[in-house]
């Protein structure tokens, strides 16, 4: 059967890295299959290479039909075209000579028969290979090894009969399924069983192996390709695993569901299958989706079945035939293609020599179609090549699951990256909400201490006004007096504008002083002039009030005669020291300090500045009051 399949061995952009592991194993790989299907000489073996033929439906060796003599191997097509048998084939064995222990068995081995075979000694069956009635059982790819009993075996010589079943050419898709038989190796068991194992395990056990693999990696990879239509490579190289498993299953398979036409017909028809996907995975494999391929190859597969149809079963091989050449051509131009594609990429060395490897076996393949027969060696390339193929998409299996392992893992980490520049992004959008919304307070606030500012200004600071200019009361003129200096102190606060330091302490020099005197008691005011810092409105509101606590209690309480007042600053605090010459503060309210003459209040509105309020006095020597205020918390940009 044809094996021109091809296929990319990897992604470019992962698969440069990896060539000389995977160059290494392709060698480890040749190697093996070689030791096991290349035997040992076998020194004493007889082969025999002749034998006397003829037709007979019979349970015994036609005696009397005719017979001629045939040399072995012997391919029905050649010798008998359309013969589907069954055939005798009746040869003389010589005496075999006995070892020196008395106790090794003889055994017959024969390489290749097709489809299926009886064996005789001597006129008793020795073995039977399965039906030997449509449908024949499938033991063209399954080397016999039969026993001969030394009960049955004769001193003065044997007759070895083998009747044969099979196909002719024309009803098969491959010429390794036609009638056939090879030369018959007579020696000891023991030797033969060594190169009966060989063989099985090339042509049985292998081919088992690797189409199980291929049909378990090939349905997984077809699922991740179907749910990532991005790699939709995956999913053609999945069918393509699958159909080559499928097609396969002819080497090893010894008994199918079907008849013998029905399943060539599956067969032949699944070599077209298993070019679409080859030709698909090769073009999305290099990131090309080509619409002609895309409505062509689905047709081709339809034509294909149609024309094998309409051939019928005695002309599917000259059918077949034409097909093979014209699907292996498809996916040879495309490999072709594809390595053009990426001459520039790195991987064109190692997708060159695996695509080369798998195209040599395609080429051996259909010389052993076409040639006839064929000498051992090539025979033996030929088994080789039937295995070298799956064996290599095997290997580009687990590679492309590994790339996709490291994609998916790519893929995560980038995810994560994401949800944490999202988190991050968010927290900020956040944060920015917050600000933008503790602006907009702001804002609103500031407008409404504006609009009640104004109407304290207009409408309460109007009528204490004309309460201070119309009143006959002395006391309720000066009380209005006061209520209109405190008001105009809270609208300049509510209305947030910053003051200059220096005119702050002018303000302050002249209402210090000018109650004081009032009061009958000496003011002195030291402070530097032109500072060019400025406070905010609360901070100057606050200091204020803070001031005139202070000056109330001088004036009601202390009776002093002198007070002192010293401005200025010292480590970035603005700091004010007001002393008096007193009785300072009894004894017996010493422990109430924070609670009586305003101090209380004094140093709350300190802390609300971040500064201190300290009070220190000692009865009969005054009180001094320190006040500190941060600039830091307390000026604001000129």
């Amino acid at each position: 059967m044809p094996r021109a399949m091809a296929t990319a061995p990897d992604h470019p952009p992962k698969f440069a890295a990896r060539a000389a592991p995977w160059r290494a194993a392709v060698v480890l790989l040749l190697g093996l299959l070689w030791a096991l299907a290349h035997p040992q000489a076998q020194a004493q073996t007889l082969t025999l290479d002749t034998a006397l033929r003829a037709y007979g439906a019979g349970p015994a060796f036609p005696t009397a039909a005719p017979a001629q003599l045939v040399a072995l191997p012997d391919e029905w097509d050649r010798t008998r075209p359309g013969q589907r048998g069954p055939l005798w084939y009746r040869v003389a064995l010589p005496p075999l000579p006995d070892d020196d222990a008395g106790d090794e068995l003889h055994a017959l081995f024969i390489e290749h028969v097709c489809s299926n075979l009886e064996i005789y000694l001597n006129g008793d069956k020795l073995h039977s290979g399965g039906r030997m009635n449509a449908p024949y059982t499938h033991n063209c790819n399954h080397p016999q090894l039969v026993t001969l009993p030394a009960a049955l075996l004769r001193s003065d010589g044997n007759v070895l009969d083998i009747r044969l079943v099979g196909h002719p050419l024309a009803e098969v898709g491959s010429r390794q399924r036609a009638g056939a038989i090879s030369a018959l190796v007579v020696g000891p068991q023991s030797e033969l069983a060594v190169r009966h194992a060989r063989l099985t395990a090339l042509q049985v056990w292998a081919p088992q192996a690797v189409s199980a693999t291929l049909l378990l990696m090939g349905g997984f990879m077809f699922v991740l390709g179907f749910l990532n239509r991005r790699e939709s490579h995956l999913a053609y190289f999945g069918a393509l695993c699958v159909g080559w498993a499928l097609v396969g299953s002819r080497l090893w398979l010894r008994g199918m569901p079907l008849g013998h036409s029905e399943t060539e017909f599956l067969v032949c028809a699944m070599l077209g299958f298993t070019t679409w996907a080859a030709v698909q995975f090769l073009l999305r494999y290099a990131g090309v989706r080509h619409p002609v391929a895309d409505i062509g190859l689905p047709v081709q597969c339809a034509l294909l079945s149609v024309s094998l149809v309409l051939a019928g079963p005695q002309r599917l091989h000259a059918v077949a035939s034409v097909w093979y050449v014209l699907l292996a051509g498809q996916v040879l131009a495309a490999s072709v293609w594809h390595l053009h594609h990426q001459h520039q990429g790195r991987t064109w060395r190692p997708m060159a020599g695996l695509l080369g490897a798998v195209t040599l076996a395609g080429v051996i393949e259909f010389a052993a179609q076409w040639t006839g027969e064929l000498p051992s060696r090539l025979t033996l390339a030929s088994h080789v090549a039937q295995l070298l193929v799956p064996v290599i998409f095997v290997l580009v299996g687990l590679r492309l699951v590994q790339q996709h392992g490291r994609a998916l893992k790519h893929a995560e980490q980038d995810k994560a990256m994401l949800e944490q520049r999202v988190l991050e992004a968010t927290v900020e959008i956040e944060h920015n909400f917050r600000q933008m919304a503790e602006l907009r307070v702001e804002q609103v606030t500031e407008r409404e201490r504006k609009r009640i500012a104004a109407d304290l200004h207009d409408d309460l600071g109007a009528k204490l006004l004309t309460i201070v200019h119309t009143s006959d009361s002395e006391r309720i003129s000066t009380l209005a007096r006061e209520a209109l200096e405190e008001m105009r102190l809270s609208v300049r606060g509510l209305t947030g504008r910053p003051v200059r330091l220096a005119d702050a302490l002018g303000d302050w020099r002249a209402e210090v002083v000018s109650r004081l005197g009032q009061a009958g008691i000496e003011g002195e005011w030291n402070a530097p002039e032109d500072l060019p810092q400025t406070l905010s409105a609360r901070a100057y509101v606050q200091t204020t009030r803070i001031l005139r606590e202070a000056t109330s209690n001088i004036i009601k309480h202390s009776g002093a005669t002198q007070c002192t007042v010293h401005a200025g600053i010292t480590d970035n605090d603005f700091q004010f020291v007001v002393q008096d010459n007193g009785d300072g503060i009894a004894s017996e309210i010493d422990g109430r300090l924070d609670r009586g003459h305003g101090l209380a209040s004094m140093k709350h509105r300190a802390k609300q500045l971040q500064g201190q309020c300290l009070v220190e006095s000692t009865p009969g020597h005054g009180t001094v009051i320190r006040l500190t205020v941060p600039l830091d918390r307390a000026t604001e940009p000129s």
